[in-house]
């Protein structure tokens, strides 16, 4: 996963699948989400990000991985 935050267009992009090709896009209220051909969610853009959220977003980020043992 990888997030980037480009601060001169104020787009936040958080991007699941890295070089997986986006056949096709949709948007939300300035929420994009890209999609594979087989249906799995690329990457989602936020545009305008500082305006939706706080001057800096990636103040907001928190990132934690929680990993659960397979039940015996």
């Amino acid at each position: 996963m990888k997030i980037e935050y480009d601060p001169t267009h104020d787009l936040l992009n958080i991007e699941f699948i890295v070089d997986e090709a986006i056949a096709e896009s949709v948007e939300l209220d300035g929420v994009i989400i890209d999609y594979s051909k087989d249906g799995r969610i690329v990457a989602i853009e936020i545009l305008d990000a500082g305006k939706r959220t706080t001057k800096n977003p990636l103040d907001l980020i928190d990132f934690s991985i929680v990993k659960e043992k397979a039940a015996a």
